[in-house]
């Protein structure tokens, strides 16, 4: 090797410093663009790029005992659930304690990333500079751009219309009516908050139910036992699943909600141990979907007109990779095929960590996917054939559509799963190379921090 492996890392979320941190244990030169001016990315109340969705009664829906990474355990006095800025302070901490922080270029957002005929990449930021590497590795998430209603629904509405997003305390909706739309984890944290500073009961609109699982189970986080059932088949820990729920907390339609569109493990369940303690109380009232807006009200589907000051849209983000074409990404990112959703199919020097939607917490998994890459790109494990890898991936489909329908079906993981799957992916790379395949060896170049400005790149 001419020169350490020079790698570009995109984001400084939880994906890019688990990455970041990977790659630093192999002695790559990396190099991570991240647009806000703190390590932590979405968990980071305040930061300075504006994505940050966190607002003050955020904590863990997934018990710190199955979300921390296993290189970096949380304090063993923390709560099960920790809030937010505990999070994001255990991110700046993991950042520090691995070199990963002056690793990060803070305040620099990526503009394009474009393979060049050489096969390195070329990444430009916003400083109007471009830098090429051997290999790209994606991180920046996708919790950021809110994701409308589309199409809008009909009618003009003359409160105020605002996305989850853009949640942060309870005191906007201080005595005013309130209809908080979707089933989400936000959604149902968005309701139980106002319902303590309005008089009015907050309006919990849907189309469709979800499992609604406390936090805690039994005296245990509800989590706890997944490990130990990781081995049986999903629908047998389905079966489980639901008759624990439904003998300890009931079915969602017993408090006055709409059932479950789906069976457990298949729609991500909401957890939260204080929206049936809401509803029970009358707090919080379920409604069915919206049919249209109308003026000063909400008009919903059986009918019923509700005044409304405010409409709180909790429906979900998109999937935006801003600085990559199409050529990469296909018509839409969330469809796009990967192996083992880390490596691009047609240049795995082109990496994602964090692209997936996982049944239990996302820390794991990217730490998962980060040892893989630095593995992959430190000559450790080698990929599949590129028709062996095309066929998993397109099996990978098959198997999520039948569990999860198309809902981001490309997208979707089975935590405990996953996590055992990539284990055995990384030894069977470690086989391959045993048995001849080809190490990922980066390009030859005489200046590996090749530095130029946009304009001269462009020439």
């Amino acid at each position: 090797m001419n020169h350490p492996v020079r790698v570009a890392v995109i984001g400084a979320g939880a994906a890019g410093l688990a990455a970041t941190k990977a790659l630093v244990g192999i002695g790559a030169d990396v190099v991570t663009y991240e647009k806000g001016d703190r390590a932590g990315g979405l968990w980071v109340r305040g930061n300075s790029s504006g994505l940050s969705p966190a607002y003050d009664s955020l904590h863990l829906n997934t018990s710190k005992g199955r979300t921390e990474f296993a290189a970096y355990p949380m304090p063993a006095a923390w709560p099960d659930y920790p809030s937010a800025d505990l999070v994001a302070g255990y991110l700046a901490d993991y950042a520090d304690a691995f070199g990963v922080t002056e690793r990060i270029r803070f305040s620099t957002s990526v503009e394009q990333v474009t393979r060049l005929a050489t096969g390195r990449w070329a990444v430009t930021s916003d400083d109007a500079t471009t830098e090429e590497f051997d290999s790209v590795v994606v991180a920046n998430g996708h919790n950021w751009d809110p994701k409308w209603p589309s199409p809008a629904y009909p009618g003009a509405f003359d409160g105020l219309q605002m996305h989850a997003h853009d949640h942060r305390s309870a005191e906007t909706y201080r005595d005013r009516r309130v209809v908080v739309v979707g089933m989400g984890n936000s959604a149902m944290d968005i309701a139980v908050d106002a319902s303590y500073v309005t008089e009015h009961p907050v309006m919990l609109s849907a189309r469709h139910g979800v499992h609604i699982l406390p936090k805690y189970l039994f005296g245990k986080p509800a989590d706890a036992t997944g490990a130990a059932m990781a081995a049986l088949p999903w629908k047998v820990r389905q079966r489980i699943a639901e008759t624990t729920l439904r003998l300890a907390v009931g079915r969602p339609e017993q408090y006055g909600l709409p059932a479950p569109a789906g069976g457990f493990f298949q729609n991500h369940p909401t957890i939260s141990d204080t929206i049936l303690h809401r509803l029970t109380h009358g707090a919080v009232v379920s409604r069915p979907g919206i049919e249209r807006l109308d003026g000063d009200a909400v008009v919903f589907t059986d009918g019923r007109r509700e005044q409304a000051d405010v409409i709180v849209w909790a429906t979900g983000y998109r999937v935006t990779i801003p600085f990559l074409d199409s050529t990469w990404l296909g018509d839409d990112p969330q469809t796009m095929p990967l192996h083992h959703r880390v490596f691009h199919l047609q240049d795995p020097s082109l990496a994602f960590v964090g692209l997936m939607q996982s049944t239990g917490a996302a820390l794991p998994v990217v730490e998962a996917q980060a040892n893989l890459v630095a593995a992959h790109l430190a000559g450790r494990y080698a990929l599949p054939s590129p028709a062996a890898q095309q066929a998993r991936a397109a099996a990978d489909l098959v198997a999520a559509r039948e569990r999860w329908g198309e809902k981001r079906p490309a997208m979707r993981i089975d935590f405990d799963r996953y996590l055992a799957d990539t284990t055995r992916e990384l030894d069977a790379g470690r086989r391959r190379l045993a048995e001849g395949s080809a190490p990922f060896v980066p390009v030859t170049t005489t200046d590996a921090s090749t530095t130029t400005a946009t304009q001269e790149t462009s020439a």
